[in-house]
């Protein structure tokens, strides 16, 4: 279980009265709410009773949140020009803005029309959670999509001077959706250890296949390209994420083996996994350092969330191994 301040936070950012607290229990028709409620040892003000459970789940759902805001209004600004509408991003911390996003030229009718589809995927994920999480579900945090991606690109040397605007063409869309996508499906992974209730763990299961879906379109459609520039600037971006979260490398492009077999057999990954096929994880520590392009410890934003995610988990120190 979590350490006792980080419980305490954790409930007191998740559900903000009496009333949220319950109806995280209640989420998804969970019954028995009671009985989540329990007494840390020791006595003394100090060691108060804190509610467990959904509503530290609630914590983690709502980092997931904030994630789902990123690509939602990613891929609503791609394909409508417009983000999400206040009734889909308000909360308590006050509505972020989102600097940069327009429609982008669209040639061809196919992937406008995939594009179509994963906002809408997007938008509605930002719905069920916001409507499952209640008064609870964090506020839409400000969003950069300008300066975050120029100095993406650069940190990756996909360009060495000037700007990237990944609206700016169907490639650089690609480019822009699969520096998300990746990260989004690890994230789900990885926070699977964290959900303690079944109700909360099947919604994020399916989720999480959701967004699988999502990154191995988005890899299949870059690796159709067939081009040895494209599978360059995908390998660039991918090394840049392996960078940013941690010492191990597991990030993979899409032409390289997904085993990590010096000699693969093809050059086809379109389903990075491991070596018994299985798709590794991110803690949110990880996902935040590539959310807010730094590798650092104790980082509580930049990149893409100039302030910050929304919510408890928001900090790069953030220790998932405390949680069982």
């Amino acid at each position: 279980m979590y350490e006792k301040n980080f419980i305490t936070a954790a409930v007191n950012r998740s559900a903000k009265t009496e009333v949220d607290r319950r109806k995280l229990f209640t989420m998804l028709g969970v019954a028995g709410a009671g009985a989540a409620v329990a007494t840390v040892a020791g006595g003394g003000a100090a060691n108060a009773a804190v509610t467990l459970g959904p509503a530290t789940d609630g914590a983690v759902l709502n980092f997931a949140l904030n994630l789902e805001y990123l690509e939602a209004e990613f891929y609503l600004r791609a394909v409508t020009g417009k983000g999400l509408t206040d009734a889909d991003a308000s909360g308590a911390e006050g509505i972020g803005k989102v600097h940069g996003g327009k429609e982008v030229p669209w040639k061809s009718k196919r992937l406008m029309m995939h594009a179509r589809e994963i906002a809408r995927d997007e938008r509605e994920h930002v719905r069920f959670l916001r409507k499952a999480l209640g008064n609870a579900a964090v506020a839409r945090p400000e969003i950069d999509f300008t300066a975050a991606f120029t100095a993406a690109a650069k940190a990756a040397g996909v360009i060495k001077t000037g700007t990237f605007n990944p609206f700016a063409s169907e490639q650089n869309f690609l480019f822009g959706a699969f520096l998300f996508e990746d990260v989004g499906v690890t994230a789900y992974k990885g926070a699977a250890g964290l959900i303690s209730n079944k109700g909360y763990l099947e919604a994020a299961a399916g989720i999480l296949a959701v967004e699988a879906y999502h990154a191995g379109a988005i890899r299949a459609l870059l690796s159709a390209e067939g081009s040895d520039k494209v599978n360059s600037i995908v390998k660039k971006l991918s090394d840049a994420r392996d960078s940013l979260d941690g010492t191990s490398d597991d990030d993979q492009g899409i032409n390289e083996s997904s085993y990590g077999d010096k000699k693969p057999i093809n050059k086809s990954n379109l389903v990075p996994t491991d070596r018994n096929g299985i798709v590794y994880s991110r803690t949110p520590a990880q996902v935040l350092n590539i959310a807010y392009l730094n590798p650092a410890k104790g980082v509580t934003k930049g990149g893409f969330f100039p302030k910050g995610v929304n919510g408890a988990v928001n900090s790069t120190s953030f220790d998932s191994s405390v949680a069982q």
